[in-house]
């Protein structure tokens, strides 16, 4: 892996992160100041995935806390910090337990300023070694399929991003693909371009390029057809909120993977970090908020254009509506595995017990 992460901290104590709005075509950095520099950056997809965004909301409290004692404010407006850092992104589960673990140590501080600093410190690096022990433990799937295979190619499709630009280090999705080209097992993978934002095309196909790992391009629409054919050994997707039953969020499509991949008989993994928990819901389909946002998401396709400038182009009529679902949600049914930090379960209320006890 190389020395690289997704948010970290300025010498004066502030933030930075990666506008992954501009990538793979412009690298640019974005500093976060105030706790609204937070809130704008999750909002408006400078950074997105679960677990960074809970690191970002996490780092959005420090800055608030810090605003509130350098300006001489009233404590109400850390209140008002936290309310809007929680309405910055409904569906990702990460955004409220980060929260929360800040408000519960804020809520038994001494220092207010050193205690939100350390505990979003701590949050970040957390999340680095949950994302670590997910390779661990999905490295063991991809090893046996190359054992069967007679050490040919391992072919994983996967949806949207949720690697390490997702996360902070490693990834959830991407850990057992890193760790598995650490000990040279070949791996190839199928990356959707995810539409409407194209985070595969975008961010998926950054990274893998970066880390050298084999990698091919494809419509969403391409997953089916190549299951048909052979040409898949494993799926595995990223989630934002799982329930106490297995159900799983992800973005949206990612249930018409999981189908296709049932009617094919190829197993589909979910990379699961406990962070993304949601054991007070049981049904997806009927608990899970879906974040519908801006239509022009769906209209507009943005690039590059032919003078190496980044454009958006129209690609529908001027007058035609567009629906722009965040996310899906894929029964447990579905899903063959949940990948955690602390092993490998069945996408049921049993399974995640077995792994997270304290949950019964």
């Amino acid at each position: 892996m190389s020395n690289f992460r997704t948010i970290w901290t300025t010498e004066d104590r502030y933030v930075e992160v990666i506008d992954q709005r501009m990538l793979p075509h412009e690298f640019v950095v974005v500093k976060l100041e105030t706790y609204e520099d937070a809130v704008e950056a999750i909002k408006d997809m400078v950074v997105r995935g679960a677990p960074l965004i809970g690191a970002t909301a996490a780092y959005g409290v420090y800055l608030a806390v810090r605003e509130m004692i350098e300006e001489e404010l009233d404590p109400s407006f850390l209140d008002h910090a936290f309310t809007a850092l929680r309405a910055s992104r409904p569906t990702a589960v990460n955004l409220f337990w980060a929260l929360d673990k800040m408000r519960e140590a804020l809520d038994s501080a001494d220092n207010f300023l050193e205690t939100a600093w350390e505990m979003a410190g701590r949050i970040v690096d957390e999340d680095i070694e949950t994302c670590r022990m997910i390779g661990d433990h999905g490295l063991p799937i991809i090893e046996e399929i190359s054992k069967r295979k007679n050490g040919d190619v391992v072919n994983i499709l996967t949806h949207c991003n949720a690697g390490m630009l997702g996360c902070i280090e490693w990834g959830t999705i991407t850990s057992p693909i890193y760790q598995a080209a650490q000990k040279g097992i070949k791996v190839h993978v199928w990356v959707d371009e995810t539409r409407p934002r194209n985070q595969g095309s975008n961010l998926t196909c950054y990274e893998l390029g970066r880390h050298e790992i084999p990698h091919t391009l494809i419509v969403d629409n391409t997953g089916g057809h190549l299951m048909q054919h052979g040409m898949v050994d494993m799926v595995i997707v990223g989630t934002d909120r799982t329930t106490r039953e297995g159900d799983v969020a992800n973005k949206i499509g990612t249930y018409l993977k999981a189908l296709a991949a049932k009617d094919n008989d190829i197993p589909f993994y979910v990379a699961l970090p406990s962070t993304t928990l949601d054991m007070s819901i049981r049904s997806g389909l009927t608990e899970i908020p879906i974040e519908e946002r801006n239509q022009d998401e769906v209209r507009y396709f943005n690039g590059k254009n032919s003078k190496g400038e980044m454009d958006a182009v129209l690609i529908c009529p001027e007058t035609t509506q567009a629906a722009n679902y965040g996310f899906d949600v894929t029964p447990a049914r579905l899903v063959t595995s949940l990948i955690t930090e602390r092993g490998v379960c069945d996408a049921s209320e049993a399974g995640l017990l077995s792994l997270f006890p304290e949950y019964a």
